[in-house]
């Protein structure tokens, strides 16, 4: 019984969720990827830099 009242809260509160439009959906997803990939290259080139220096360093 425990389930089935769970469910039921669960479906009463999705119902109230405020879920983004299409446009929004689209501006979110944009943001996103492109926050990711800016942070993914950033970190690529630190690491490039830390192991250029490491290598010159201890060689």
């Amino acid at each position: 019984m425990k389930l089935i009242t769970f469910l039921k809260n669960v479906s009463r509160e999705m119902k109230k969720v405020s879920w983004p439009k299409g446009k929004e959906l689209t501006s979110y997803t944009i943001t996103v990827i492109s926050t990711v990939a800016f942070v993914a290259v950033f970190f690529a080139v630190v690491d490039l830099g830390i192991s250029q220096f490491l290598n010159v360093f201890f060689e």
